[in-house]
């Protein structure tokens, strides 16, 4: 079994109430432990150092039988720990690094480049950069500094509110401008919350609702980002969710994108663990917590004097209590995504009475961004599904196997599509975790994919769904080759909001190398929504 998520035989299906889980621990072993558990003919023994499962044949020696299976997946289970051993050792270089490669760019830009900070050294009037400031801009941002929403947006007609300048959107989710608002959002997640508030009320001229800054209890520390925002203070006809992305800098956000840890939710399928501690749903340090949080009745948090403790975290002293019983994890309860985001969100659609809601994300962001429905229907809540507008990521990775799919196809797939994964060309993020005879994740949705002359087709699944494989190689590096004269020659052919600066040229350089990790840019997206052949969702084949 090991990293295998595939579909589950009926005769062997869980018993409700039973835990089925594989763990991945990279730190209980060493380099000598990882290369025994690669070579060594005592597989479970090796095994059993990193692995942790519900099914002990899972790590069972192939002596007994059990084992025979888990070995054939020795290779993966290597990458995976291997690549999460060394993401740690640099886990605090990437931080430094990050830390004063986005200081460096915000330095440059406040002081208008190189030539004005030398000037300005020179007059001792040097613009210091302010870390959480409305102009302190991430290295995404820089990578792209586009803000404003596409010129042609047909989302926008009329004016809402004249007091606020807000305008209306028309809500359809056939509407393509709906790919423009999600994939900028997306794009805007990664800054910090004045930026975000200052692009959305004074840019965008929507209403900025608020920005969570949410625990992830494995991780401990508040490692996942999210925002809102609706098209108009009052009366609202739509309210947009946004999660962010893997950040580029974040060891932590690139060991969960390689965890192929899953936990299995009885009757809806098995979920990438690293992703449900994401949004605040568990802790592999004790994996009943996925069972609490994740049960229908268990997902009401209140003080002992009824008080909803997302709103007041500070409450906690006076009693928390999870149905009668005090919580496991207190930080679980003050501040994690999927609860903080549920609580507005109700409150929200109650001001709001005709309002639809939207998720969205880029990269990871886009995977917490299709999980927060898929949790909401697994929690029954029916009322809020009832008003999901669709779910829109960008460049995400798999999330779940078929069963997790094929469950979920119900509830946004009839009567019409509401969830649409957005891939460009070469992109490496949405071909993992694979999709093979060793994993079998599996993709669900329908994929708008754009290749690198941003023709948009609309398939099943992107092209080498696994990336890796050889006759790809070639194309895959041409490609690059020609995304890298593209960069240079774009602001000329298609006008200059689409100039990209030397970072993403930079990027692009990579890509000749790496080509999967330079298509994953938001850059791409951006350039695919609005250069794409029409940007419009085909909704009469459906």
């Amino acid at each position: 079994m090991a990293v295998e998520i595939e579909d589950s035989d009926p005769r062997d299906l869980p018993s409700p109430g039973s835990l089925r889980y594989l763990i991945v621990r990279p730190e209980n072993g060493g380099i000598r432990d990882l290369f025994k558990l690669l070579v060594s003919p005592d597989y479970g023994g090796s095994a059993a150092k990193f692995l942790e499962s519900s099914d002990e044949d899972a790590v069972a020696d192939e002596s007994s039988g059990g084992g025979a299976v888990a070995a054939d997946h020795r290779w993966v289970i290597f990458v995976s720990i291997l690549v999460r051993k060394i993401i740690a050792v640099f886990g605090k270089p990437m931080e430094w690094t990050g830390y004063f490669f986005e200081f460096l760019l915000n330095l440059l830009a406040g002081n208008a480049g190189l030539s004005g900070l030398l000037w300005n050294l020179l007059r001792g009037k040097v613009v210091m950069p302010q870390r959480g400031s409305e102009t302190f801009i991430s290295a995404i941002g820089h990578l792209d500094r586009r803000i404003d929403l596409y010129k042609s947006n047909s989302l926008a007609e009329g004016t809402g509110d004249p007091a606020f300048g807000e305008r209306v959107l028309q809500v359809d989710i056939g509407n393509g401008s709906l790919l423009d608002l999600c994939m900028m959002a997306s794009k805007l997640a990664y800054e910090n919350a004045k930026v975000i508030k200052n692009v959305v009320n004074h840019h965008w001229k929507m209403h900025f609702v608020d920005f969570y800054n949410c625990w992830n209890d494995y991780q401990k520390e508040r490692s996942t980002q999210v925002f809102i925002l609706c098209d108009k203070r009052k009366d609202a006809n739509l309210i947009l969710i946004s999660f962010r992305g893997t950040e580029p800098f974040d060891a932590d956000d690139w060991s969960t994108d390689f965890d192929y840890s899953w936990y299995e939710i009885p009757e809806l399928g098995k979920v990438h663990m690293g992703f449900l501690e994401a949004l605040g749903l568990g802790n592999r340090a004790d994996t009943s917590t996925f069972n609490k949080l994740l049960q229908p009745e268990d997902t009401r948090f209140s003080s002992s004097n009824g008080l909803d403790l997302r709103a007041h975290p500070s409450e906690y002293s006076e009693g928390l209590v999870l149905n009668g019983e005090k919580p496991l994890i207190p930080q679980m309860a003050e501040m994690s995504a999927y609860f903080a985001v549920k609580s507005k969100l109700k409150v929200l659609l109650n001001e709001h009475k005709t309002a639809k809601f939207i998720v969205t994300g880029h990269s990871l962001g886009g995977a917490l961004a299709v999980l927060f429905p898929t949790v909401l229907v697994l929690h029954e809540e029916r009322e809020l599904m009832q008003r999901l507008l669709g779910v829109y990521t960008y460049g995400q990775p798999r999330v779940g196997n078929r069963q997790l799919g094929r469950s979920m196809e119900a509830h946004l797939g009839n009567p019409i599509p509401r969830y649409f994964r957005v891939v460009y060309c070469n992109d490496l993020v949405p071909r993992l975790p694979y999709d093979d005879k060793t994993f079998r994740y599996k993709h669900f949705g329908k994929c708008l994919y754009y290749n690198s002359l941003y023709v948009e087709q609309q398939v099943d699944e992107e092209p080498n769904r696994n990336y890796f494989g050889i006759r790809y190689m070639i194309p895959e590096h041409l490609i690059a080759v020609w995304e890298l004269i593209r960069s240079v020659i774009i602001g000329y052919t298609h006008g200059p909001e689409y100039k990209e600066g030397w970072i993403s040229i930079l990027l692009r350089i990579a890509g000749l190398v790496m080509p999967g990790i330079s298509a994953h840019s938001p850059t791409n997206y951006v350039n695919s929504i609005r250069l794409g052949r029409d940007g419009i969702i085909d909704m009469s084949s459906q």
